[in-house]
């Protein structure tokens, strides 16, 4: 029951009721309805601010979620990063060097992606970089595993060739020398016989009797067969492939001729003292990739551990050589 006002008027003495206009009435209405809802929608405000709404709960939860998801993915991204660095290390340091191949260069293997911003797309939310460093180490860990990938296919064409390569490969001494006592001089800087200066000597010279047999040392094409009375003298070489080449010099003859094919162990020509020489003997080179190489480091076919470690210590003599 609503309550009826009075107020007392002081001209006739007396108490009247209080009469409200319909105006009065509806903003005071007005009023109660725009205070109460003011403070109700305060009182949601408060509410919403301490406490999660159920929406609110399961968003968080699925942000929680994936950030765990994002830290196992992480760490599945690091150590599939780790295995990779071991199978490029022994790619570069055990496959390769055992086919003689040249290592992959890291710039490659490392290579970034160039051209516009890739991740241009992930920028503007609340996780942006997250986002944007994981899709970047994807992308270098798919393209570091493709480089790696292209790697082990050169590998397995190389394993295939590897029989035929090893046929090529300089492997045997160039004269019988079973109990190494031809070995007269080594490679590396030797006194001149002639001019008695101390020179380098790209080769190994072997002392034998004149018409001692000299064998190809791997399969290859005559490349030079010449006949001089000056220098190297008589001599030959070999294109072996695969970047080898053999040279053979002071021969007292040759059997073969230029663009001949021959195979390790076929009869070449013979020992001699052809050329700038001061005794019969063979001076023997080895080239590899355009470039002379210590020759004792290549008669795995020829020599036990111990005769190559013998070999090894006459070759290192810093004696006369013959040429």
């Amino acid at each position: 029951m609503t309550r009826v006002k009075y107020y007392y008027d002081k001209k006739t003495l007396s108490y009247k009721k209080i009469e409200r206009s319909k105006v009065q009435m509806f903003m005071r209405v007005l009023l109660f309805v725009a205070s109460s809802t003011t403070v109700a929608l305060g009182l949601v405000m408060l509410f919403f601010t301490l406490f999660d709404s159920p929406k609110e709960k399961e968003l968080k939860r699925e942000i929680n979620n994936l950030l765990v998801q994002y830290e196992l993915l992480e760490d599945q991204i690091s150590n599939s990063s780790i295995i990779l660095d071991e199978l490029q290390e022994r790619d570069d340091n055990i496959y390769r060097v055992i086919f003689e191949a040249e290592p992959i260069d890291a710039s490659i293997r490392k290579a970034g992606f160039g051209g516009v911003n890739r991740y241009r797309k992930y920028e503007g939310f609340q996780h942006s970089k997250l986002i944007s460093d994981l899709n970047r180490k994807v992308d270098q860990l798919s393209k570091s595993i493709y480089v790696q990938s292209k790697s082990f296919d050169d590998v397995l064409k190389m394993v295939q060739n590897k029989e035929e390569m090893l046929t090529h490969i300089p492997a045997i001494q160039p004269v019988a020398n079973k109990n190494l006592k031809r070995m007269a001089s080594g490679y590396g800087y030797r006194i001149h016989p002639i001019y008695k200066t101390r020179k380098m000597h790209w080769g190994m010279d072997f002392s034998a009797p004149k018409g001692t047999p000299v064998y190809a040392t791997g399969n290859g094409t005559i490349e030079k067969a010449k006949r001089s009375k000056r220098g190297y003298g008589n001599q030959i070489r070999i294109d072996h492939g695969y970047g080898y080449e053999t040279f053979y010099a002071h021969l007292d003859k040759f059997i073969v001729k230029r663009n001949q094919k021959v195979q390790r162990g076929d009869i070449i020509g013979y020992v001699g003292n052809s050329g700038t020489s001061t005794a019969p003997h063979l001076h023997y080179e080895i080239v590899k990739d355009k470039k002379r190489v210590n020759p004792v480091n290549y008669y795995f076919n020829d020599l036990t551990a111990e005769e190559y470690d013998k070999m090894l210590e006459l070759s290192s003599q810093e004696n006369q050589s013959f040429d």
